[in-house]
């Protein structure tokens, strides 16, 4: 009897990135792995979509365009190069126009990929039809989604083997264009009994002939089980990286799976184990490097019960670790379990894994539910579509209040249409006062990326690599001790009088910045981010570590209480920094992009 032929997408170079290093890894770093795995018979790669796209233009300094074109060319013609869209979102974390959607597709077909993996985060099917549509009309192959999780204990009413079958049966009575379909587990947490039954069902809908994947993580420990299960029940494909980039956070490792199958009727792909060793081999060399995050090689069983997926979790431990508050990290997975229960039930992947953790965040850091993340609330308001079961109706009250915005039950693109900055024409204009080309490819990556795609286009966008050798040479700078004073603001005092200043090297253009003195030194020191009264005025603090996205006010604007006088941008959230006191503004002793710590004088009112 034949061995059934099992086809084995490589993810290593999209989520096994993503899951191990928030997506950080250069390309001329990791295209010799490509050629190594080309080499060892791998023909079907995941190659970008996902996070990896905004990471390249957030992180590397690099086009995810370019990459891709690069990519192709290595592997060539023949390859299924996938990638990862999230219907109505594509690669962006926000509703995209149809406009938007259709330019995905296109941009996307234009640059190298075969297949597009399509979900919707809340198993909305609305939000997959018209993006489906646009991807069979750019010519490629349309790989349709139900995502799938374990709900929190004590939850009920969503993500058991009969919600997955009205989802699965309502993609088929919509009518849209698929060429396979994939059960999409990102925080590997849904167990090997109920994807063995949820296979088994969809095979009974679907017919013999078409194929049928499951993705999953080994974040919860359970991944190689359940992909033992799903092809028990008949699946046709799974999802494996290599390592130093599987397991963990990641999908399975290749060698494990070829051994966890030996002596059985399935055949992965044709891979011989001799010809992975090389790859892998090679693949370690590239990215020897790389700063590799402790979180991103455990298996959690706690993480069941606060689903999050590998990809998100190691992105949002990098940031952590850049904004200096990773020792919070237990806490915020443990108070994701009640943001999950009251949010709706929508599968944890991004974008809702997002929303998920910022609100997490929030209520740790600002107190339980002192604050709504944006896109929290959103979802809970009915923004993004509709969530598998109703949200709670507290929150839903709390994030109408907060955010001031009213529930809707609007498809989600009609909004998007009607938002005029999610139109082709407005990042046209944008890229015309920036002096920008408007290349289709410019305007993708302005529309996907906002401010941070602009930064990137004219070369202002930072590169955060965690390099081992990088690491190093610092630790030897403060060893060694530095007695040069870092580029930025401080706060000195003179004869007991605070004043904020400026410091750079050379003969720099240094803004004078008025005087915060203190007339009286305080007995007992303010909390660091509470607002701080001085003789000149009240200063008032950054609330968490972040960066300054926006400043809202200028020096001389009078402001009232509660007033948003600038915004930071802090684990992908916007954090409003309101004026307490009703004055004028004295001074603003940061500017947009700069790093800033919790407490940090963000203006002074007086």
């Amino acid at each position: 009897m034949s061995k059934k032929y099992i086809d084995v997408m490589d993810t290593t170079f999209r989520d096994g990135f993503q899951s191990v290093f928030g997506g950080r890894v250069l390309m001329d770093d990791f295209f010799p792995a490509v050629e190594a795995a080309k080499e060892a018979g791998i023909t079907h790669f995941e190659f970008g979509g996902g996070a990896r796209f905004q990471s390249l233009y957030f992180y590397l300094q690099e086009n995810a365009f370019e990459m891709m074109d690069k990519f192709r060319a290595i592997v060539g013609p023949d390859a299924n190069l996938q990638t990862l869209a999230r219907g109505i979102n594509t690669v962006m974390l926000d509703t995209g126009s149809r406009e938007l959607i259709d330019l995905h597709a296109k941009m996307f077909a234009k640059h190298g990929t075969t297949t597009i993996r399509n979900f919707d985060a809340l198993n909305d099917v609305n939000n997959l039809e018209y993006s489906a549509q646009c991807i069979k009309n750019h010519g490629l192959k349309h790989e349709a989604v139900v995502t799938m999780m374990d709900l929190p204990p004590g939850c009920e009413g969503a993500h058991d083997v009969a919600f997955y079958e009205k989802t699965l049966r309502q993609i088929l009575d919509s009518g849209l264009p698929y060429d396979s379909i994939c059960f999409k587990d990102a925080s590997g947490t849904a167990n090997p009994n109920k994807v063995h039954e949820t296979i088994k069902m969809a095979r009974r809908l679907l017919g013999e002939d078409t194929h049928i994947r499951l993705h999953t993580h080994e974040t919860a420990g359970v991944s190689v089980a359940a992909y033992l299960a799903a092809l028990d029940a008949g699946a046709d494909g799974i999802d494996l990286a290599n390592s130093p980039v599987s397991g963990g956070t990641s999908q399975p490792d290749i060698l494990t799976m070829l051994h966890a199958t030996k002596g059985t009727n399935y055949d992965l792909g044709g891979l011989s184990i001799d010809k992975v060793l090389k790859y892998q081999e090679t693949l370690k060399g590239c990215l020897s490097d790389y700063m590799m995050p402790p979180e991103a090689t455990q298996v959690s069983p706690l993480i069941p019960f606060s689903p999050m997926p590998g990809g998100a979790l190691t992105a949002n431990t990098q940031m952590m670790r850049d904004n200096d508050t990773l020792d919070k990290f237990p806490e915020v997975i443990k108070a994701m379990q009640e943001v999950v229960e009251k949010g709706g039930y929508g599968t944890s992947v991004t974008p809702v894994s997002q929303f998920y953790w910022q609100q997490a965040y929030a209520n740790v850091f600002f107190g339980p539910w002192k604050q709504i993340a944006p896109g929290y609330g959103k979802m809970v308001l009915g923004y993004f579509g509709n969530t598998p079961v109703e949200p709670d109706a507290e929150i839903v009250k709390l994030a109408s209040e907060k955010l001031k915005l009213e529930v809707t039950k609007e498809n989600p693109l009609d909004i998007a249409d009607k938002d005029p900055k999610k139109s082709i024409a407005a990042w046209k204009e944008r890229l015309e006062i920036e002096g920008l080309e408007t290349t289709e490819e410019n305007i993708f990556i302005a529309a996907a990326c906002d401010e941070k795609g602009i930064a990137f286009l004219k070369g202002d966008s930072p590169l955060n690599v965690r390099k081992i050798s990088e690491e190093k040479t610092e630790e030897k700078v403060e060893e060694k001790g530095n007695s040069k004073m870092a580029d930025g603001n401080y706060t000195v005092v003179v004869d007991g009088k605070k004043f904020s200043v400026q410091v750079a090297e050379g003969n720099a253009d240094i803004q004078v910045v008025a005087p915060v003195a203190t007339e009286t030194p305080a007995v007992t020191p303010a909390p660091a981010a509470a607002p701080a009264p001085t003789g000149a005025g009240t200063e008032i603090g950054a609330s968490v570590n972040g960066n300054v996205w926006k400043i809202l006010v200028n020096v001389g604007d009078k402001v009232e209480k509660g007033q948003v006088v600038a915004i930071l941008e802090a684990m992908k959230m916007e954090i409003d920094i309101e004026s307490p006191v009703a004055g004028s503004v004295v001074s603003i002793p940061v500017k947009p992009n700069d790093a800033v710590e919790e407490g940090q004088t963000i203006a002074v009112i007086a």
